[in-house]
């Protein structure tokens, strides 16, 4: 039945209306949506079968919860969805401040209002998506801020004295009544903020100047905390832990699949750059195998982790360092290449924090060194191994194409080659495309000269070929004018 036409309390005890507490909302809506077999939590990858079941689990039990993960773990992003699981509209006592159900006013002013007016008591609806704060936790945040405290020039307008309650301002929590309340990396709060937070969670009062109130809020709290905090700025004190129903540990993706899906999710991509720019399947697969590599990586502080967010970043930047070349050579089409990589380095300095042998080797030169590793990662997928050591009398996948380069100059790609002239290089190399054709047939012709650059990058990062970066070029050769160029 659809209630919200209805505007005074009379008329809505008269029509059978039936209040919930918060976490009751939460639960029946949950029930109702799993009854159905609806997706509760869309848009979040990657946790069907760890994070999300634990969350409903806490939602059944009527818990506040705690997420407890590494940055880009999208723990705000889940607080934010269960905003879906709340009542369309639910009524309100008109002209309150901490949202009062007309069935049970917790402030002066509701509690006045109704014994005043009784039935004719005006309501107002508000909508589940006004029913969501958020707190980002930071050391000056105060308990005025979260619970509140008294405002003097509200005393000298109502001519109160200060012993009167009335003289209250309501901080961020008690105007959350009957919302869901997100307080971000909790561990920054400082100890004596979270303690204000005991008795709310427990026992339902505040305190606030000496005002001691039996505020029940009807509050639905949500934490997100990340491990990092508890060394490096602070911790969650264990009297507030204990108060915390659920803790739930959140994760990185774990395959490259759902990295990828949560990527093309979140790259906000502009039309143009969809339509007129071809992204090989092997280039999305290298992105997200960066991150992995950095997660991995003996320079990078695990502690901190790497975000979902660099995958997301470095993929934008690679379709604009695309881009950028279209534009340059006025070509209304291209795709990426191998190339376009180096693109993207600024995406990745920028998203992981460094130990200190990693500040020794320098931001930039781990990028290179994470880029170079994705490609060395996945070669073994697509290729026959490259074997360290080998045997003179027997026949390898890859002779031809280290014969060619014996027998060439080598290969210059640089970064503005038109597209016509990059795939003139790469059509020169038949053993190349003779390799594809063997290991690889049913590659797409599109996805073919990318594939070609990822074989010259992988032969390179195994000893084959040597690989030079100078300026906007990049330069491939046989190992011996390798060595020439290094000595001469």
């Amino acid at each position: 039945m659809n209630y919200t036409t209805i505007t005074t309390f009379g008329a809505l005890k008269s029509a059978g209306y039936k209040p919930k507490t918060i976490k009751e909302e939460l639960r029946q809506n949950l029930i109702e949506k799993i009854t159905k077999g609806e997706t509760v939590f869309t848009g979040v990858h990657g946790y069907e079968d760890t994070v999300i079941p634990e969350l409903e689990r806490a939602i059944l039990s009527k818990h506040n919860i705690n997420f407890l993960g590494l940055r880009g773990q999208a723990k705000t992003r889940l607080a934010r969805l269960m905003v879906n699981l709340l009542d369309e509209y639910v009524p309100v006592v008109q002209g309150s401040e901490i949202n009062d159900d007309p069935f049970s006013p917790i402030s002066r002013y509701a509690q006045e209002l109704l014994k005043e007016n009784g039935d004719d008591t005006a309501i107002s609806w508000l909508h589940r998506n006004d029913r969501f704060a958020e707190k980002l936790a930071t050391p000056d945040v105060t308990v005025a801020d979260l619970i509140g405290d008294v405002d003097p020039i509200k005393a000298a307008n109502l001519k109160l004295s200060y012993a009167d309650d009335r003289v209250i301002h309501f901080g961020m929590i008690p105007r959350a009544n009957r919302s869901i309340f997100v307080i971000n990396e909790l561990p920054d709060l400082q100890a004596r903020i979270q303690v204000a937070l005991f008795n709310i969670l427990q026992e339902g009062d505040i305190q606030i100047r000496g005002f001691k109130l039996r505020l029940p809020l009807d509050v639905q709290f949500v934490f997100t905390a990340n491990p990092e905090d508890y060394t490096n700025r602070g911790s969650i004190v264990t009297p507030l832990k204990d108060r915390i129903g659920s803790q739930i540990l959140t994760h990185y993706p774990t395959s490259i699949e759902v990295a990828k899906t949560i990527t093309a999710q979140e790259a906000n991509l502009e039309v143009a750059q969809k339509e007129h720019i071809y992204v090989p399947e092997l280039a999305s697969e290298l992105i997200e195998q960066i991150s992995f590599e950095a997660r991995n990586s003996e320079y990078v502080d695990e502690k901190s982790g790497v975000s979902a967010r660099m995958s997301i970043t470095a993929f934008q930047n690679l379709l604009s360092t695309a881009e950028l070349r279209m534009l340059r050579s006025s070509t209304r089409v291209t795709a990426v290449r191998l190339s376009d990589f180096m693109g993207i380095v600024p995406a990745i300095t920028g998203k992981v924090e460094l130990v200190y042998e990693g500040e020794q080797e320098g931001a930039a030169s781990v990028a290179l060194q994470l880029i170079d590793n994705a490609v060395k990662s996945l070669f073994p997928i697509l290729f026959p191994k490259i074997e360290k050591l080998e045997k003179d009398n027997e026949r390898y996948p890859y002779d031809e194409i280290v014969r060619w380069f014996s027998e060439s100059e080598g290969i210059e790609l640089s970064d503005e080659l038109t597209d016509v002239d990059y795939k003139s290089l790469l059509d020169q190399m038949i053993p190349i495309q003779t390799l594809i054709q063997k290991y690889q047939p049913e590659t797409k012709a599109e996805d073919r000269y990318f594939l070609a650059e990822f074989i010259l990058w992988g032969l390179a990062l195994n000893n084959k070929l040597s690989k030079y970066r100078t300026g906007n070029n990049l330069q491939f050769q046989d190992n011996f004018q390798g060595y020439l160029r290094n000595n001469l």
